[in-house]
């Protein structure tokens, strides 16, 4: 079964920028789409980014366009999401999952792994 581990969160001002990784173990997760979602306190869990089983194709919520980039290095079994220019709503808690096929959906019901999450908390 794969396990997934998110890493790269933390504090960063507005402005600023971090990069999550997500590394899978105990399998692995080259043919099938990534997703990246995150959940804000009293908020519903949302859909941020996914990215397909090559690469070749991904997607953005409107709120992180231009801003976000996902990519995957199949090779190491991990999954990135570069963040720039971090707004204050983008605080949340942001967890990586892999989905049952090779392309990406918004439901979070399509995705039967999650890893455990990574804080990410941008100050104003």
């Amino acid at each position: 079964q794969v396990q997934l581990v998110e890493s790269g969160g933390g504090l960063v001002q507005a402005g600023g920028s971090l990069r999550l990784s997500c590394v899978a173990s105990g399998g692995t997760f080259r043919n099938n789409a990534v997703g990246w979602f995150r959940q804000a306190p009293g908020k519903e869990r949302e859909f941020v980014a996914g990215i397909s089983w090559t690469g070749a194709s991904t997607y953005y919520v409107d709120s992180v366009k231009g801003r976000f980039t996902i990519s995957r290095d199949n090779a190491k079994n991990t999954v990135y999401l570069q963040m720039n220019s971090l707004k204050p709503e983008d605080t949340a808690v942001y967890y990586c999952a892999v989905h049952t096929g090779r392309y990406y959906s918004r439901g979070a019901k399509d995705y039967p792994y999650w890893g455990q999450g990574t804080q990410v908390t941008v100050s104003s």
